[in-house]
């Protein structure tokens, strides 16, 4: 991807610390994810965090896929300029299909369930998602199909129970801000998640409970 190109195609979203361009990779429709200066850092620390939350969020997204945790394919990588190139994937993000749900928990039970099982699998697997909101769960075969958490950049690795807890802590509020019947909707989340992780379900949910008490209570 050249600078030229880059610098032609319009951001299609911009975040906090990165901008998101619709770009074609080789024929396929791809974004260009790419970390941008921060002028209030000194530069030398700019260049090195921006280079290393590149090549974290890099690793993320490939050991999710290897979990079996379906995440956008990375077609190309320049930690020097802090850019990713990664698959564009297609479908409805969570938070739209509870939007459009018009309240009825039941048809949308089996996509939280399946959240909830891969996510499962990413703390099974010692990876933390980090900001696990419904606009970051893409659903690319439809409600019925297996999600995709597209944004791994706020997440770790070799994460503790906290950590976990606090993903588990996010997508309750998420629920119960989006949707009348969320706290249902949460508990087919935590049935999926205990098939996904098994070993470790109720630690991390004690965790969320723990999470939440000091936050109504901060």
């Amino acid at each position: 991807m050249d600078d030229e190109t880059a610098a032609s195609t319009p951001p299609t979203a911009r975040g906090a610390e990165a901008s998101l361009r619709r770009v074609d990779w080789m024929g396929f429709p791809a974004l260009l994810k790419e970390r941008e200066t921060k002028a209030y850092r000194p530069k030398a620390l700019d260049e090195r965090l921006r280079k290393e939350r590149t090549r974290t969020e890099v690793r993320l997204l490939q050991e999710a896929r290897r979990l079996g945790v379906r995440t956008p394919i990375v077609y190309d990588v320049d930690i020097d300029r802090s850019r990713i190139v990664l698959e564009e994937l297609p479908g409805p993000t969570l938070k739209e299909l509870l939007e459009k749900s018009a309240g009825e928990s039941a048809p949308l039970a089996p996509a939280l369930h399946a959240v909830g099982f891969a996510l499962g699998r990413l703390h099974a697997g010692g990876i933390t998602q980090g900001d696990l909101t419904s606009s970051n769960i893409l659903f690319p075969s439809g409600a019925e199909g297996p999600p995709a958490f597209i944004d791994l950049s706020m997440g770790a690795r070799s994460a503790g129970v906290e950590e976990m807890g606090i993903d588990l802590h996010l997508i309750e509020e998420d629920l119960t801000a989006l949707h009348p019947k969320g706290p249902q909707l949460y508990k087919r989340f935590l049935e999926g998640y205990a098939e996904g992780n098994p070993a470790g379900h109720l630690d991390v949910r004690t965790r969320a409970k723990a999470i939440k008490g000091r936050i109504r209570y901060a």
